[in-house]
Order: structure tokens, then sequence, then C-alpha cells
């Protein structure tokens, strides 16, 4: 981060502790509502008609010679093939071979783009009906955990872990139905996984054994696209349910 970030930041902070009038509160938050409640509405309307995806997630930073650009592109043009849409955060690195692969493999590839002072573009692979911005992060997580068939979660920072951990929450505690969660990459997800058996569950008994039973951890596309049809294999359903 540089000086003139820090002092950016400064400045939002002493604005936010800033004396504000009952007029200034009341018309601030108001406002805040409608808005919130118009990306809701828009959201809700568009992805109401996409059928059945999965959505995926990884860094923005990942190149495009990137072994794991090359496997979000592979799963996604797979997961066309199997009869399932691609949702993705809209932006570049993964999100992009996602909507990429989802797009040579002719199946529906959304964006769900987030207003950020960096990195966040939409990627050129997204249909253009389905293009959406957020300013509200929590507005578009509620559109992936309701339009998602299931989540694969590609090697990313803090955003990444944000929804993977988000998901498992209203999963683990019922707030969701059960969906099939995949983390793909042994190298990158096992030490954190590691960390959840040893420390959470056996150390420290904050998570529940069976807690580890839904997210599963794979290295290749096919093992990937595997996981989220055996799933609904159970259930004699079909992607064109």
């Amino acid at each position: 981060m540089s000086k003139n970030d820090n002092g950016q930041f400064d400045e939002k902070i002493k604005r936010a502790f800033e004396p504000k009038n009952w007029n200034e509160i009341r018309t601030n938050d108001s406002w805040a509502i409608f808005k919130i409640m118009s990306e809701f509405v828009n959201g809700y309307e568009s992805l109401s008609r996409i059928g059945p995806c999965v959505s995926i997630f990884g860094s923005a930073r990942t190149k495009p010679d990137h072994k794991y650009y090359q496997l979000a592109q592979n799963i996604a043009f797979q997961l066309t093939q199997k009869g399932y849409g691609v949702i993705t955060g809209g932006g570049p690195g993964i999100m992009e071979a996602a909507n990429k692969g989802a797009q040579r493999g002719g199946g529906i590839s959304v964006g769900l783009n987030i207003e950020l002072p960096f990195e966040q573009q939409p990627n050129q692979y997204i249909d253009h009906d389905k293009n959406l911005n957020f300013d509200y992060f929590f507005v578009r997580k509620v559109m992936f955990v309701k339009y998602s068939q299931g989540f694969i979660v590609m090697p990313g920072g803090f955003g990444t872990l944000d929804e993977l951990f988000e998901a498992i929450t209203l999963i683990q505690t019922f707030k969701i139905g059960r969906f099939p969660i995949v983390l793909l990459g042994r190298d990158f997800w096992g030490g954190l996984m590691d960390w959840v058996k040893t420390v959470l569950l056996e150390k420290e008994n904050n998570v529940s054994a069976e807690d580890l039973n839904l997210f599963k951890l794979v290295d290749t596309a096919e093992e990937a696209v595997q996981v989220i049809d055996e799933f609904y294999g159970r259930y004699m359903l079909k992607p064109n349910f």
C-alpha cells in the first residue's frame, strides 16, 4: 500500500468520525437502503432465468500462462458440456479464465462484477445480458449462493476465502440447503485444511468432524466436475432440472 493510499484511508477514517446531525444520518441511510434494494431487485430479475450454474472463484491476479488459469478454463468448459452455466466475479484472472471456458463451451457465462478501486474490470467473456455490477459485497454474495448449484474454489486471496467460508458457514448452520463445495489444488489448500482439522477440530473443538465433509479437495478439472455431477446424481437430478 502506497503513502497516497494510506492518506486516502486516513481521510476516510477522519470523515467517518466527524459529527453528523440527525437529518444527514437519516438521509444517507435512506438512500443507502434504496440502493441496496435496487441491487437485490436487479440481481433477482437478471439471474432468475439463467438455469443451473456453478460458481468458480479464484484470484483476480492469476495470469493467463499460469496453470490455475488453464485449469479454471478447462473446468468451465467441462461444466458446460455437462449442461451447467458458469458464474464468476466477472473480473480478470481466474474469473476471466472461467468465463472464457464457458463461452468456448457454448454455455451460459455470468459475471457478477464489483466496483473496486483496483483490479476489478469486467472481462470480455461474459454474456452481454448477464454482466451485473454491484457496489455491495454482501448483495453480490447473496447472488452467488442463491443462483449456484455448486462452488468450485480455485487459489485466491482474501475475497476468495471470504466467499468460501461464508458458504461453508451457511450450510453448517442450515441457513441454506447443502450444495457441493470443491477446493481445487492440494498444494494451495492443503495447509489451511490441515489447520482446520488439527487446530479448529482436534485441538480447540470449535467445529464438528462432520463439518469437514462439507467440502472436497481435488487436483484436476475432471475430479472437480465429477464431484458436482455425483452430488446431484445421488438425487437423480440433471443440470436441466
